[in-house]
């Protein structure tokens, strides 16, 4: 098998329980809730062998099951998608090249945003993980920003040096700079975009590894392999006029359903 997709869904999320389940309307009303949409985004991808979702839980499990999905059942005590990836690649006893970890809270992610990735980290063998990097607009860093103003956990950013590899990644808006910038101009802050493809070899080591302390801190699961020393490639992904949200809180519900509605997505 050459690249697998895992969806990793769980219920009991702290800031947002139940959101696997619940519903976005497209542009013309239609709801689907959000693994329906995000594994839709994944059958999209070319050059998968597989797709499955992965929950510890059976209302996810049953729901998915009711509109076709592959579920694998993973463990209550996995502490985030990376181990949950983990744990469903040994379930179901498979090698594949790559595991590309497709959190189920990115609807929106295009099928190229994953093509990219899995062909950046072909490309390059000294990495153990690549994710995709998006450079903001003026406009999304302005999101970004009003999110962490009014309190509220949004999207992650990340910063790299020249050869593309990860230095870090962070919930607050980095680096900083002063501005001002336009709502369509580039801007230097580049939002993380929450997918993953890993050597199965490293998503393996991963699980037997222990939280680290910035891990802990940021809540971001990839830091475990970069406080291990491992390298994660950041791959520059083009947005080609599509929006670009990830499904953190119950106010990114109507935000995400208004950029459906105008980029004409059901």
């Amino acid at each position: 098998m050459s690249v697998l997709i895992v969806i990793p869904a769980r219920h009991a999320s702290t800031r947002y329980p139940g959101k696997p389940l619940v519903d976005l309307r497209g542009a013309s009303g239609q709801a689907r809730s959000l693994i329906r949409r995000s594994w839709d985004a994944a059958m999209a991808v070319t050059g998968v062998d597989r797709v499955v979702v992965a929950t510890d839980d059976d209302r996810i499990r049953d729901h998915a099951q009711g509109f076709g999905a592959q579920v694998v059942m993973t463990a209550t005590t996995c502490r985030n998608g990376t181990e949950r990836c983990a744990e469903a690649v040994a379930n179901l006893g498979l090698t594949p090249e790559i595991v590309v970890n497709l959190q189920g809270d990115a609807p929106l992610t295009p099928a190229w945003f994953v093509e990219d990735l899995v062909a950046g980290l072909r490309a390059d063998p000294q990495s153990d993980v690549a994710t995709p990097v998006l450079r903001c607009t003026g406009r999304m860093r302005a999101d970004l920003i009003a999110d962490r103003h009014a309190g509220r956990v949004g999207g992650t950013t990340a910063v790299f040096g020249h050869d593309r590899q990860a230095l870090y990644f962070s919930k607050e808006v980095i680096p900083f700079a002063a501005g001002p910038f336009g709502d369509d101009d580039p801007s230097p802050v580049f939002h993380h975009v929450g997918v993953y493809a890993y050597r199965p070899a490293a998503l393996a080591e991963y699980a037997t590894w222990d939280e680290g302390p910035l891990e802990r801190l940021e809540g971001l699961e990839q830091l475990r392999f970069l406080e291990r020393g491992r390298r994660i490639l950041c791959v520059e992904v083009e947005s080609r006029g599509r929006q670009f949200w990830e499904l953190n809180n119950p106010q990114d519900v109507p935000r995400l359903e208004e950029m459906m509605r105008a980029m004409n997505l059901d």
